[in-house]
C-alpha cells in the first residue's frame, strides 16, 4: 500500500504535451524510495495532447500521479493553488511544467530542512538558478524583473521567480492568493513572518513547445504587483503578541 505522501509536487502546465512525460519519469527516478510524495499535474486549459499524456503515466505511477483540470486557462498561480488546496503532503515542492527546473534538486532542497517534523518549521527553501539556460530576452527581463524585486522588497533571494521551491503546505495556505502571486512567494513569506533560504540550482533548455512569457507579461505586468506586495508588506505587521488573561 502507497504511504501517505510527505511531499505533494506540484507541476502547473499549460500546452506541454512535449515535456510531462519526461518530468514526470524525472521526478519518480529521484524521489522514489527516498521519500513518499505525490506528483500533481494542474492542467491549466491546454489545447493539446497534455492531458492525454498524462493520462497514459496512471499506470505507471498509480496515485503517485494526480491530474486536476481547470476547464478554462486562469494562471499559473491559480494552478499552483489548485494542486496545493488538493494536495496531500505537508509539504509542497513546486516545479515549472516546461522542463526547465531540474528534480535532481528536489532531494538537495528537501535535505534543507528536517522535512518529517510535525509541525513543519515555517520556512520557504527558494531555487535560484546558477546559470539560465534561455534565450537573451528572457534573461535580460527575468534580470531586471528579480533585481527590483530584491530592492524593493528586501526578500532575501536573488532569484524569487524561479519556479523550483518547497515550503509547507499550511504555509502556502497563509498567504493572500492573487494572480502572479508565484513570483513574489518569498516576500509574502517574510510578511508572514516565516524565514526564507535560498539555495542554487540547476536550469535547462526547454525540451519542447514554447514559452508563455514574454517581455510584456513577464515585466510590465508585474510592476502593478510590485506595488500591490510592497503596500501588503508595509500592512502586513505581525510584531504583535495577544497574552490570555488566568
Amino acid at each position: 500500500m502507497q504511504a501517505d505522501p510527505l511531499v505533494s509536487v506540484v507541476i502547473p502546465v499549460k500546452d506541454e504535451a512535449a515535456n510531462v512525460a519526461t518530468l514526470a519519469r524525472e521526478i519518480g527516478q529521484v524521489l522514489d524510495g527516498v521519500i513518499p510524495f505525490e506528483m500533481i499535474f494542474v492542467d491549466d486549459g491546454s489545447t493539446d495532447a497534455t492531458v492525454d499524456q498524462l493520462v497514459q503515466l496512471k499506470d505507471a505511477f498509480g496515485s503517485r500521479l494526480r491530474i486536476l483540470r481547470h476547464v478554462r486557462n486562469a494562471g499559473q498561480s491559480a494552478a499552483i493553488t489548485s494542486g496545493v488546496r488538493a494536495a496531500r503532503g505537508r509539504w509542497i515542492a513546486t516545479l515549472d511544467g516546461d522542463g526547465q527546473n531540474d528534480p535532481a534538486d528536489l532531494p538537495r532542497l528537501l535535505g534543507r530542512t528536517q522535512i518529517d517534523l510535525d509541525p513543519p518549521a515555517r520556512v520557504l527553501i527558494q531555487g535560484a538558478r546558477t546559470r539560465r539556460e534561455d534565450d537573451w530576452l528572457r534573461r535580460v527581463s527575468s534580470r531586471v524583473a528579480n533585481a527590483v524585486r530584491a530592492a524593493l522588497l528586501q526578500d532575501q533571494t536573488p532569484d524569487s521567480g524561479c519556479g523550483i521551491k518547497l515550503l509547507p503546505r499550511s504555509l502556502y495556505l497563509e498567504l493572500p492568493y492573487f494572480d502572479h502571486m508565484h513570483r513574489f512567494m518569498p516576500a509574502l513569506a517574510l510578511r508572514a513572518g516565516a524565514a526564507v533560504q535560498c539555495i542554487g540550482v540547476n536550469h535547462r533548455p526547454r525540451g519542447g513547445g514554447k514559452s508563455k512569457y514574454g517581455l510584456n507579461n513577464r515585466l510590465w505586468a508585474g510592476l502593478v504587483d510590485l506595488f500591490g506586495v510592497m503596500w501588503l508588506r508595509r500592512r502586513g505587521r505581525l510584531d504583535f503578541q495577544a497574552r490570555e488573561d488566568s
